[in-house]
């Protein structure tokens, strides 16, 4: 059943035509992908669907009481409202329905004439009906599922009001995901999500109930999640049903394909005027003029004008023309870490880590959000001192960062005053070099602060390109970046002779790049020679061999219990029964994380487990003591 049909919209700003003419259809359980260049309108349109705008012209049609999920500019919340209190917003009228039974059980409970009593029975009995037929006793677990997957479990507790935009944006993408809205307009979601989050969030959508609709660049989650994809090209839309890698196929044979019928018409349209003026100038040789050769020529000059001619297919698009040169090389040794240990507020953030970085290699530091990969970038940058340990970088070893955000030192340069405080050339020079990167013309006297995320990017590689570096630290720098910025990007990189050291939760980019894999996780770093998959294959098999250890462990000091003296027992028989349960829990648990691959669930015990060993621990010590 169609969802949501789009027919012939369009939509103006000032004067400029974004798009016009569109149409396309989503049904229901769809998955789209939403792909174009930065700029091509994808955000205009996923609003209009939203209703948070109203198309110039042409009409979009819904589903008669279909519900539509957007996650746009993100909502205030009082003060004091906690992030759990936000989550659980989304099932406010189960909660009203909740408050009306715990009122109806009060009465209950005080009322002793029995025909009223009989009533409040049958009331509450209706109410619990409705209650668990609309899932009111799970409210529960669909939030800890959701709060595991998005890894938000350390917010709960906290304001809303105090969370940075990163854990805003999260948080309402947990609402809208428990609102579980007919359709689900998402736009960049995975953009402040740790890699294991962006999996979990990839597996949640490909089981979504409803239609997803999803603008992203990030193309290993488009492959996972959607089975169609709607391109967003020169104000035209082109549906294809595939995955991204199907459509980026599809796509280019449609182009060769649109190009071979260009010039075969070209071809056609040369031979008729040829034919027109070889008729016109036999016509005109001819004594008297021959008017039967001039009505042919005009008769095959208006069939020309009625020809509906090809629009000749963009090929070759302009790009961003990234090279990086060495000039330079380094050391064999480039970076190294020696037993680096770094704590906060006497919190250990990692312990005894060892990295080794040699010339020209290619290496990923990856990890879940706040186990310490940018605190790391720091202590290599120099930024930081480790409070244990040795960082020490290589001779001649000349650095390039490229960070996530541009200093907010610079928001109030231009464009091109930016470039020049980096990179000493003359302003025609600049202009020239800008244009490579995009900035056309004006474009180049804009302030920093009016630049979007990919356009900051662009301008920090710009500056990168003309550095004397030998080594690149990339922070997520394919964030903001659309997929043919992100391509272009993944050649240059391709090409250069120096060293990489990259953060990043792009799977695709991982993948693509990168061939030594350092993964922290548990305040420790462990390595791995391979890709990213290979490394999350190998990381799965040490979960699992670390869970058969503590296993093994708890065995052994099982079998080492001193058996309890008999004037104890009847006050360690209640301890020793706990135990034992405990034990079963944690064995059973055990034997779950050996057998499931999903992230969100392998999340999810591995906390209940942790808990369980605790409460374990404390048993044990009791019954030694």
């Amino acid at each position: 059943m169609i969802i949501c049909s789009v027919n012939k919209i369009a939509k103006m700003y000032g004067g400029n035509s974004i798009f016009e003419g569109i149409s396309f259809e989503m049904k229901d359980k769809q998955r789209v992908g939403l792909v174009g260049r930065n700029g091509s309108g994808k955000t205009t349109l996923i609003r209009l669907l939203a209703g948070e705008e109203t198309p110039d012209s042409g009409q979009i049609h819904w589903k008669k009481g279909a519900t539509v999920g957007y996650l746009k500019q993100i909502p205030n919340y009082p003060g004091t409202t906690t992030v759990k209190e936000v989550l659980r917003s989304a099932f406010s009228a189960l909660i009203q329905l909740e408050e009306q039974m715990k009122k109806l059980e009060k009465e209950m409970g005080m009322e002793a004439d029995a025909d009223k009593l009989e009533k409040l029975v049958a009331d509450y009995g209706n109410l619990q009906d409705q209650y668990a037929i609309n899932g009111g006793y799970e409210i529960e677990s669909n939030i800890e599922k959701i709060v595991h997957g998005l890894n938000i479990e350390s917010l709960l507790e906290q304001t809303f009001a105090n969370l940075s935009g990163g854990e805003k944006t999260k948080v309402v993408l947990g609402l809208m995901l428990l609102q579980q809205p007919d359709l689900l307009l998402l736009d960049e979601p995975t953009n402040h999500l740790d890699l294991l989050a962006v999996e979990w969030l990839g597996n949640f959508l490909k089981e979504y109930r409803g239609t997803v609709l999803v603008i992203s660049h990030d193309r290993y989650f488009l492959d996972e999640v959607v089975n169609m994809v709607v391109d967003l090209e020169d104000g035209e839309l082109t549906s294809y049903h595939s995955n991204f890698s199907g459509f980026v196929k599809e796509k280019e044979e449609r182009l060769l394909r649109e190009f071979q019928a260009y010039e075969e018409q070209q071809k056609k349209i040369k031979k008729m005027k040829e034919a027109i003026k070889r008729l016109r100038d036999w016509a005109n040789r001819a004594n008297p003029p021959n008017a039967d050769l001039h009505k042919r020529a005009r008769n095959m000059e208006r069939a020309l004008e009625r020809m509906e001619k090809l629009n000749r297919p963009v090929l070759n698009r302009k790009k961003m023309n990234l090279e990086m040169e060495v000039t330079d090389r380094s050391g064999k040794d480039v970076v190294v870490l020696s037993d680096v240990s770094k704590s906060f507020a006497d919190k250990w953030l990692f312990s005894n880590v060892n990295m080794h970085v040699s010339y020209q290699e290619r290496v990923a530091l990856i990890g879940e959000n706040g186990t310490g990969k940018s605190t790391l970038i720091k202590l290599i940058l120099q930024q930081l001192e480790p409070d244990e340990g040795e960082v020490r970088l290589g001779s001649n070893v000349k650095v390039g960062y490229v960070s996530q955000d541009i200093s907010s030192e610079l928001e109030e340069e231009t464009v091109i005053g930016a470039f020049r405080n980096e990179v000493s050339v003359a302003e025609g020079e600049a202009r020239h070099i800008l244009a490579r990167f995009m900035f056309y013309g004006y474009a180049v006297f804009r302030k920093v602060s009016q630049l979007s995320g990919g356009e900051k990017m662009r301008l920090r590689l710009a500056q990168l390109m003309y550095q004397d570096i030998n080594l690149l630290i990339l922070d997520e720098p394919t964030n903001h970046l659309d997929i043919e910025s992100r391509e272009v990007l993944e050649e240059a990189l391709d090409d250069f002779q120096g060293t990489i050291l990259a953060v990043s939760h792009d799977r695709y980019f991982l993948n693509k790049l990168f061939g030594k894999i350092y993964w922290i996780e548990q305040k420790k770093l462990h390595c791995f020679e391979g890709d990213y998959n290979w490394a999350r294959k190998k990381m799965t098999e040490r979960r699992e061999r670390a869970v058969e250890i503590l296993s093994e462990k708890r065995q052994e000091i099982s079998s080492k219990k001193p058996q309890p003296a008999k004037e104890e027992v009847k006050e360690n028989e209640n301890v020793e029964r706990d135990l034992g349960l405990l034990e079963e829990k944690i064995t059973a648990l055990d034997e779950q994380l050996l057998e499931i691959e999903d992230v969100e669930l392998l999340q999810q015990l591995y906390l209940e487990k942790e808990h369980l060993e605790e409460e374990w621990e404390v048993l044990c010590d009791q019954l030694e003591s």
